[in-house]
C-alpha cells in the first residue's frame, strides 16, 4: 500500500527507441512506469522528433502518476546528437523555429560535405566525423545553410534534455554532457565552446552552462495544476543518457579505474582513467564529458541495431532462446558475421556486412551474440580499458553475451548491473545531489566455457581487418 507521506521522484527517459517515465520511491526503485515508441515524423522540412506526441505522452502519463504518487522532483535524460532551436518569446506551445531534427537523416551528410572545412580538428573536440547527423554541429551547419531565416530567428539553441526542462519551467541553460557528446561544439583544450560555434555565428544562442544537478525552478504553475503536480515540484537540469549510466559508477568507485558498457540502441564503452591519446577518430572512438566535466574515453557502435539486423538476416528473432552449445556450434562450424550492419557506426563502419560460413544452419541469435561480444572486446582493447567492467542496459537480458565478454576479457572482472534502469538511477542522483550514498548493486558474470574462442576471435579479427 502506498505511503501518502512518502515523496517520489519522476524521471523522464527519452531514448532513441522508446520514451519512458519512471516514478522512483525513496530507495530509487521504479514503482510506476509508462512508455511509448519514439517515432520519427515527416514534415515540410525534414524527418524530425515527434515533439507534439512526446509532450502529449508526458502530460497524460505524468497526470496519471501524480494521481497516485506525491511527486517532489523531476529530472530528465535523453539520447545525444539532438538540439532544439527555439524562440523564447514565441507564442507557440513548443517554441520551435524549426523541427527537432532526427540525427539519422542521412541527407544531412550528403548535403553538407563543405562542413569538413569548418569543423574543428579531432585533437580539439575529440569528436570524430560521423555519418548522417550524428555530429550535432553538422546538423546546425546544415540547418543554417538551408533555413537561414528560421535559424537566425532562434533566440536559443538548447540541448535536448534542456529543451524539455524549458517546456516544464521556462528555465534556459546548457549542460556539458549533452554539449560535449560528439557534437564538434566543445573544445576540450580550451574548456569552452569550439571555433565551430563562431563559424556558425551562434555563440550568443547557447544559454549559460549549468551542472546536470542544477535546480532549474519549479514546474510552471498552470502546467502543474493541469498535471496534478504540487506547486513546489522541483525540476533539475538533466543529462545525456550514457553519461547517466556512467555517473553512478563515477560516484561509487572512488579512485579505482573502471569501464561501463552502456547498452541499448547504442553500445558505448566508457573507460575511466584512460588517455585520450588512445582514441582513433577512424574507429568511432571519441571523448564524452561526464557530469563532473571530466573527459571520458569512449568507443561505440549501434549494438542494438546491429544485433537486430543480424537476427533479421538469419531469420531469427532477438527473443529466440539459445544455449552455450549453440555458440559452440557456431565456432566449430566456422560461421562469422562481419561488419557493418548499421548505418556506418562502429570501428568498421565503412565495410559492407557479410557472413562467412553456413549461417543458415546455426542459431541466428547466437551469431548476433558472438558478433556483438567480439566487437565489444575489440573496442575495449583499442581503448586499453582497465579495471572492472560494468554492464548496463539491454545486454543484461542476454547473460551469455555477458559471459562471452568475461571469457574474452579473461582477467577483468565483469559485473552485471542488478538494475536494468541504470540510466534512470543515474539521473535520479541529480535530484538529491551530494545527499545520496550511491551504491550500485551488481552480480558477477560467469565466463562462458567455449572451446576455441580465442582462435575464433583471431580469425574474425583477420577477416575484419584484412
Amino acid at each position: 500500500m502506498q505511503n501518502h507521506n512518502e515523496q517520489y521522484n519522476l524521471i523522464i527517459d527519452i531514448g532513441k527507441t522508446h520514451v519512458k517515465i519512471h516514478v522512483l520511491d525513496s530507495t530509487q526503485t521504479s514503482i510506476f512506469s509508462k512508455h511509448i515508441s519514439n517515432t520519427v515524423v515527416d514534415n515540410e522540412y525534414y524527418p524530425s522528433a515527434d515533439i507534439q506526441g512526446i509532450w502529449q505522452f508526458f502530460k497524460s502519463s505524468i497526470k496519471e502518476a501524480a494521481q497516485a504518487y506525491k511527486i517532489e522532483n523531476i529530472s530528465i535524460t535523453t539520447h545525444g546528437a539532438t538540439a532544439a532551436l527555439i524562440d523564447r518569446n514565441s507564442d507557440s506551445e513548443d517554441g520551435l523555429v524549426l523541427p527537432v531534427l532526427d540525427y539519422e537523416f542521412e541527407t544531412i551528410f550528403e548535403d553538407s560535405l563543405d562542413y569538413d572545412s569548418v569543423r574543428p580538428d579531432f585533437n580539439h573536440t575529440y569528436s570524430p566525423s560521423l555519418p548522417a547527423g550524428l555530429n550535432l554541429g553538422r546538423q546546425l551547419f546544415w540547418q543554417k545553410k538551408r533555413f537561414t531565416e528560421a535559424f537566425d530567428k532562434a533566440s536559443d539553441i538548447l540541448m535536448y534534455p534542456q529543451y524539455w526542462i524549458w517546456r516544464f519551467t521556462g528555465h534556459l541553460s546548457s549542460e556539458i554532457t549533452s554539449l560535449g557528446c560528439h557534437t564538434d561544439l566543445w573544445d576540450l583544450n580550451q574548456d569552452g565552446l569550439s571555433s565551430l560555434v563562431d563559424q556558425l555565428g551562434c555563440r550568443d544562442k547557447f544559454p549559460e552552462l549549468k551542472p546536470a544537478w542544477h535546480f532549474c525552478g519549479e514546474v510552471k504553475a498552470d502546467l502543474a495544476q493541469d498535471l496534478g503536480l504540487r506547486t513546489d515540484c522541483k525540476v533539475f537540469n538533466g543529462l545525456h543518457d550514457s553519461n547517466a549510466s556512467f555517473l553512478r559508477y563515477r560516484l561509487s568507485q572512488g579512485d579505482k579505474p573502471f569501464t561501463v558498457i552502456s547498452t541499448g540502441t547504442w553500445t558505448i564503452c566508457m573507460a575511466s582513467q584512460v588517455s585520450l591519446e588512445n582514441l582513433n577518430a577512424e574507429k568511432d572512438m571519441l571523448a564524452n564529458i561526464d557530469a563532473l566535466a571530466q573527459p571520458i574515453a569512449c568507443a561505440r557502435f549501434m549494438g542494438g541495431r546491429e544485433f537486430g539486423a543480424i537476427c533479421d538476416a538469419t531469420n531469427a528473432k532477438v527473443t529466440d532462446s539459445f544455449s552455450q552449445a549453440d555458440l559452440q556450434a557456431i565456432i566449430d562450424n566456422q560461421v562469422f558475421a562481419l561488419p557493418n550492419f548499421a548505418s556506418g557506426s562502429g570501428p568498421f563502419g565503412q565495410q559492407a556486412a557479410s557472413f562467412k560460413g553456413d549461417y543458415k544452419n546455426v542459431s541466428g541469435v547466437g551469431i548476433a551474440t558472438l558478433y556483438t561480444a567480439l566487437l565489444v572486446d575489440y573496442q575495449l582493447t583499442q581503448l586499453a580499458a582497465k579495471g572492472d567492467i560494468y554492464i548496463e542496459g539491454a545486454f543484461l537480458k542476454n547473460p551469455l553475451l555477458c559471459g562471452l565478454i568475461k571469457q574474452l576479457r579473461q582477467v577483468q572482472p565483469v559485473h552485471m548491473s542488478s538494475d536494468d534502469t541504470g540510466t534512470v538511477a543515474g539521473t535520479a542522483a541529480l535530484v538529491n545531489w551530494g545527499k545520496l550514498d550511491i551504491q550500485v548493486s551488481t552480480t558477477e558474470s560467469d565466463a562462458t566455457q567455449l572451446q576455441g574462442l580465442e582462435s575464433y576471435k583471431q580469425q574474425w579479427l583477420d577477416l575484419v581487418t584484412a
